[in-house]
């Protein structure tokens, strides 16, 4: 049965919705919490499709001429609500089976304009990249989210855009959502050096200049994700990506492509493989075996600084799938974590993982530093100093300066809480691990925001032995 995702549908509510409850979201009222001391782990587990790549499948299945198919799709609601912004942009959206999907493409330059604001819910990155795919259409559109989206900052996408044509014709304060933007007919190529290391600012100028007659070029001085490169490359597109300085790079694109549609396996999320990974660490006993996980060198910032802590982290069957290299890690707990300083220059690759490393910190004997966390600040939440909270409410010693969190690991946690989670889905799974190997239980106030990018999170850990509990309306579950 498929579920179509085409304005020109009647259900197209009620697909998503469907679509929402199959991947296990939810109704927005808080769900708090509580983890416990677990036995050891055990199993073989698959995370969800990789959230990076799942957004930009969809956007690139909506930019080529003809159908895309994609398999291993995340279902958790930031990418649900990216497949909704593309349909109303003139894309046929289906839904054929859990995780299977298929996108009828309009081509670059051929959306139409949307009836109603693009609602991106919590999805940062749905709603800046779809900016850039915007801003190589001459058409108008609003973009808004939840209240969290709307704290986020959206300048540092717009400036470039501008540098292009693109107008914003109305913003909140500080250039955050709900903010309108329209398209140019003659998008202008530009060359950008990117301020900060971000491969959303990437993405969205890379997007715009398919777009734009010419070459658009982007320059990082630090290397970010670049699966956008990957699949600008996938699609068939004429891409370019030089060495810059020492850690950069520069990216060169060919504007007016026509990208011609292609299958996407989406390979399990990294960013949520750190779970089980870290659990499986801190919980003794433990050994489990994740599948299928991403390990393209630009995500992989986490596995090395756990590498170097000690941790127990073996690749097996490694492999290219889909252009993405993949392999499964078994991970196993050896009790012999030690602290070690984290560089700056591995942020990029490792920028959503810094909530749950400072978790396993707390777990290593001794001082872990990290170093160079500014773009924690401007997340769902402020994640450096939610982070801090959460250490402080389960009794870690730690402390902030400038922008490096530094962790004074002993071993062991006490536990406790609340931890306030700020409607951050990676604060609230991070410190539910924390409680697994804690002296007394870890609550958090709310787990209803996992469902954006980790919606079978409570399950699966629950499957490996993990031991969680989540009060709901009728209570614990």
């Amino acid at each position: 049965m498929t579920s179509p995702l085409s304005p020109r549908a009647t259900t197209d509510a009620a697909t998503m919705e469907a679509a929402t409850t199959d991947a296990g979201g939810h109704a927005g009222a808080p769900m708090p919490a509580r983890a416990g001391l677990s036995p050891a782990l055990k199993g073989t587990v698959r995370v969800p499709g990789d959230k990076s790549v799942s957004h930009r499948s969809l956007i690139f299945g909506t930019l080529a001429v003809g159908e895309t198919r994609i398999s291993g799709l995340l279902e958790g609601e930031d990418v649900l609500n990216t497949a909704k912004a593309c349909a109303a942009l003139g894309a046929t959206v289906e839904r054929l089976g859990e995780g299977e999907w298929r996108v009828e493409g309009v081509g670059v330059g051929g959306l139409t304009q949307p009836d109603a604001p693009l609602d991106f819910g919590n999805a940062g990155t749905g709603s800046r990249l779809m900016m850039g795919v915007v801003a190589g259409n001459p058409i108008t559109a609003t973009f808004d989210g939840d209240a969290s989206l709307r704290r986020r900052p959206m300048r540092r996408i717009l400036d470039p855009l501008e540098q292009m044509g693109v107008e914003v014709m109305d913003a909140a304060e500080g250039g955050r959502l709900p903010l309108t933007l329209k398209g140019p007919r003659d998008l202008v190529p530009i060359t950008y050096e990117s301020p900060v290391a971000s491969a959303q600012i990437k993405s969205a100028v890379l997007l715009a200049g398919l777009g734009a007659p010419g070459e658009t070029v982007l320059i990082e001085r630090e290397a970010s994700r670049d699966h956008t490169e990957r699949m600008l490359t996938h699609f068939g597109a004429e891409v370019t990506v030089e060495p810059y300085g020492t850690h950069g790079r520069k990216v060169t694109l060919k504007g007016r492509p026509e990208l011609k549609p292609r299958p996407i396996a989406v390979p399990a999320d990294p960013s949520s493989a750190a779970f089980p990974v870290a659990a499986a660490l801190i919980v003794p006993g433990s050994d489990i075996v994740i599948e299928g996980v991403m390990v393209n060198p630009l995500r992989t910032g986490l596995f090395i600084t756990l590498k170097q802590m000690g941790a127990s982290i073996d690749y097996l069957n490694e492999r290219v799938e889909g252009g993405e290299d993949v392999a499964d890690l078994r991970v196993r707990h050896t009790g012999r974590l030690t602290g070690v300083e984290v560089p700056a220059e591995r942020a990029p690759s490792m920028i959503d993982e810094y909530p749950i490393l400072a978790v396993i910190a707390a777990y290593a004997q001794g001082t872990t530093r990290m170093n160079g966390l500014s773009e924690l600040r401007v997340k769902e939440s402020d994640r450096l100093a939610a982070v801090a909270d959460g250490l402080a409410a389960i009794g870690v010693a730690h402390r902030i300066e400038g922008d490096d969190l530094l962790v004074e690991g002993k071993g062991s946690v006490s536990g406790g809480g609340p931890v306030a989670t700020h409607m951050d889905h990676r604060i609230a799974m991070s410190f539910l691990v924390a409680g697994l190997a804690a002296a007394n239980a870890v609550e958090v106030d709310d787990v209803a925001f996992i469902a954006t990018s980790f919606p079978s999170f409570l399950p699966l850990m629950k499957r490996l032995g993990a031991v969680i509990e989540v009060d709901t309306a009728g209570g614990a579950r």
